[in-house]
């Protein structure tokens, strides 16, 4: 019988060069498929701990306290029904004796089964000690599935040396596993496994012994010259480019970090430069072009300016890396001058010019081209600049000229730097200045937490063009569904909202819903759904007002007014936060909500006046003359916009409150009284829920 012992396993398969974009991705896939497995399987000892590796031609996983042999599993298995196990004397029956055969007990006693009930029937059932699965064999099972599993973009068929066809990502070349100093007989892709490797492709010559599992990195990067770890390997290219960059700063991208890292084995970070006259050209052209075509670091000094110098990250470490960089120079030159060329060619024709040729744009066959689009987005953005009482020409005027660079050669070349390009050309063209940003700052915010338009102009033209898509993409149907929004709905709903809550802009959403809709006059296909839109917008507000913080308590006592003008929607969640926390807050969040039961139940039959002289217990005279106190109190504060103190100037009715109910009984038999005690208790729930229905406090 096999000794049982732990120790560390390590798998790795060497291949071709990986896609660079996938590699993340694959590795963690690999690396968490096997380890996940052998867990299942029960081959770790105590908790999971396992490290990924990843480089272009590798994945690999190294985990902790891996079995040797899986400790044996108490069993128990249902054998037969009582009725088809024994036969009418009792005596056990052939089938019963064929079935404990093909368990592997042929000889096992009748007496010894344990005899209990299926959930249905009587049946036998037969408990066995198994024998734990053998490493070498739990792990060919984990390998096969975790390789069939592994989230491959496309996958590669190519040809083993013995002639058969293999499909992979890439060819593989070795498959090293080690479970301690001990090779574990595995195979995948028709390779045994082995305890060798191999190390960079330029640096380091021949097999890299790996003695045992847990010196695979320290032995691949000082043997081999490779940083096996994903994430090592990338921290160190990111402290090469500081470390270059002196003075500078390295502009240094998420994606583009991934990719590089995604490249090399070994990085080294070389400076290189550029000719200076470059520099007219936008600057974020340049990085653009260097960093989707080449896959350099721009440099920017301290004010953020583009510097001639950039960095590449080499695969190969040399003492003397002038071809390294001249050939990289050499390289960056061209498109760079592309850039320059696509520049000054696009210069020379104005962005008003570009608009007519919008026609021959088609936006959405259902909504009309995109000159269509931008017609709309004009009258929309004068008209929200008339509610603001802004510059109304400068609003039409930003978005007429929004979306023209979009037939410039420097977009065509670059879709990310629409708008961008806009900019540069409504400047060099002297178009104002805030009509030259509101071509960039329509589009914000892009992405939660971007920055908002800085502009009212821009502000003007975001909100048009946010709303445009809304009201008429929902208005032919494609309104988001499940998962699927493609063309991101929720994040324009949430631009709006941002927009009109954290620029606390004086306009009712639902009329912008309205003056939008009415763009579309001419366009039968668009269906009218402002309330839909509203709701929608409502949801994605709760989300994003639960991110700020506040408590679902409090938004839904907000939102239960169904409030138009979000512009003063944070202090009003900030004056029932304060309001909650005040002793009188939970009675008087209860009364309401008894108020709202009454006057629902009363069919909304109520007078709305007072009338003082039909009073008759002490508790309803007290009430009214309070609430007249109240009253004006709240409404100053209301009409100062201080929420706040109006709901605070209603805690002082608590007593009162309470008073009443206990006193009073509000369905008196006689009409006249109990028709004013309901109005009494409308003009109370009034001033009660003139910031919030304070009634959603209630526990």
């Amino acid at each position: 019988m096999t000794q049982a012992h732990h120790a560390t396993l390590l798998v790795e398969l060497l291949t071709e060069e990986l896609p660079p974009k996938a590699l993340a991705r694959l590795g963690d896939a690999f690396a968490e498929g096997i380890a996940q497995r052998l867990a299942a399987r029960d081959l770790i000892e105590g908790d999971l701990s396992f490290e990924r590796y990843a480089t272009p031609r590798r994945l690999a996983v190294t985990i902790k306290n891996v079995r040797n042999v899986a400790p044996e599993k108490q069993v128990r298995e249902k054998v037969l029904p009582v009725s088809v196990a024994l036969d009418a004397n009792g005596q056990p029956t052939a089938p019963l004796a064929k079935k404990l055969a093909a368990l592997g007990f042929p000889d096992f006693p009748v007496s010894d089964l344990e005899r209990a009930s299926d959930g249905k029937n009587e049946a036998f059932f037969l408990r066995y000690s198994a024998p734990g699965a053998t490493l070498a064999d739990g792990l060919q099972a984990v390998l096969d599935e975790t390789l069939g599993k592994l989230p491959i973009p496309k996958v590669m068929t190519y040809q083993r040396p013995d002639g058969s066809n293999v499909q992979f990502v890439r060819p593989v070349h070795r498959l090293t596993v080690l479970h301690g100093e001990q090779i574990v007989p595995v195979t995948a892709f028709g390779i045994d496994s082995g305890d060798t490797t191999r190390g960079h492709r330029f640096l380091s010559h021949g097999n890299v012994a790996i003695t045992r599992a847990d010196d695979y990195a320290h032995t691949l990067q000082h043997k081999g010259r490779v940083i096996a770890s994903y994430a090592d390997r990338r921290e160190a290219i990111r402290e090469q480019l500081i470390e270059q960059a002196g003075d500078d700063k390295a502009v240094m991208p998420e994606a583009l970090l991934d990719e590089v890292n995604s490249l090399v084995e070994w990085p080294v970070v070389y400076a290189c430069k550029f000719e200076d006259e470059f520099l007219q050209v936008p600057q974020e052209c340049l990085i653009l072009t260097m960093q989707t075509n080449q896959k350099y670091f721009a440099l920017t000094d301290a004010a953020g300016r583009l510097r001639s110098r950039f960095l590449i990250v080499s695969n190969i470490e040399t003492e003397t890396p002038g071809e390294i960089i001249e050939g990289n120079e050499r390289v960056v030159r061209p498109r760079l001058a592309d850039a320059k060329f696509f520049f000054e060619q696009d210069k020379k024709k104005p962005l008003a010019d570009r608009v007519p040729l919008l026609a021959n744009v088609v936006y959405h066959n259902k909504l009309g081209s995109t000159l269509q689009r931008v017609e709309r987005l004009e009258a929309l953005a004068g008209a929200i600049a008339d509610m603001c009482d802004a510059d109304v020409a400068l609003a039409k005027r930003g978005a007429r000229l929004a979306k023209a660079d979009l037939l410039t050669d420097m977009v065509g070349e670059f879709p990310e730097l629409q708008g961008t390009m806009g900019t540069y050309y409504a400047r060099h063209d002297g178009e104002p200045e805030e009509v030259a940003l509101a071509c960039s700052e329509h589009y914000q915010p892009r992405f939660s937490g971007d920055a908002l338009p800085g502009t009212a102009t821009g502000t003007f033209v975001a909100l048009a063009d946010k709303l445009e898509t809304l009201v008429g993409i929902w208005g032919i149907g494609l309104a988001p569904t499940g998962e699927k929004d493609p063309f991101a709905l929720r994040r324009h709903a949430l631009g709006v909202l941002r927009i009109l809550v954290e620029k606390q802009l004086p306009l009712d959403l639902v009329e912008l819903l309205r003056t939008t809709y009415a763009q579309f006059g001419g366009i039968d296909a668009v269906t009218e759904s402002t309330q839909a839109i509203y709701d929608f917008s409502m949801d994605r507000l709760r989300g994003m007002l639960r991110e700020r913080g506040y408590a679902a308590q409090e938004i839904d006592a907000v939102l239960a007014m169904n409030p138009t003008r979000l512009d003063d929607i944070l202090a009003r969640l900030d004056a029932v936060r304060e309001f909650a926390a005040l002793e009188e807050a939970a009675s008087l969040a209860a009364a309401n909500k008894r108020i709202s039961n009454i006057l629902k139940k009363s069919d909304g039959a109520v007078d709305a006046d007072v009338q003082s002289a039909l009073f008759v217990e002490s508790a309803e005279k007290a009430l009214f003359t309070q609430l007249e106190q109240v009253t004006p109190r709240v409404q100053t504060q209301l009409a100062a916009r201080e929420y706040t103190g109006a709901l605070t100037a209603l805690a002082a009715l608590r007593e009162t409150v309470d008073t009443f109910f206990n006193d009073v009984m509000v369905n008196a038999e006689d009409p006249a009284l109990r028709a004013n005690r309901l109005a009494l208790l409308k003009a109370l729930h009034r001033q009660m829920n003139s910031v919030a229905d304070i009634s959603r406090l209630a526990a």
